[in-house]
């Protein structure tokens, strides 16, 4: 199964994509591990690895949007925030009631909409915004 990098996700920002291809990594190990029935002890990995890296990641993707003036900043934002939520959320489930098979689809279901959403559309516009020039 598994995914990796290809060039049409890159947004043409080299610390975006670099930490994009780490995002995709991981996710990679977690389908890899799903396929040899280990899903469930490598999801506690990925979501504590997430909770640390998205913040880290869309810290440094939203100073680049201020520092640009980037006009699609809050809502780019709010879409973050959100999605820093959901993986709370699931660690939050997971510590609680253990991890199951329930939370290792939703998980990848999640990832792989916010990869195809996100990276391939919302970051995509952003890079094309940085890469245009304009102040």
């Amino acid at each position: 199964m598994g995914i990796q990098w290809r060039d049409s996700l890159s947004v043409g920002v080299e610390l975006i994509d670099g930490q994009h291809k780490e995002l995709l990594l991981r996710f990679d190990r977690l389908l890899n591990a799903c396929e040899e029935g280990k899903g469930t002890a490598e999801l506690k990995k990925l979501l504590a690895f997430l909770e640390e890296y998205v913040v880290t990641h869309f810290r440094d993707e939203e100073a680049l949007q201020q520092l640009r003036r980037y006009p699609e900043y809050e809502e780019h934002r709010a879409q973050h925030a959100g999605f820093v939520a959901r993986i709370k959320e699931l660690r939050e489930e997971t510590d609680k009631d253990g991890i199951s098979t329930h939370h290792v689809l939703e998980t990848n279901n999640m990832l792989l909409k916010w990869l195809l959403n996100h990276i391939s559309k919302v970051d995509t516009k952003l890079g094309a915004f940085i890469n245009s020039g304009t102040p």
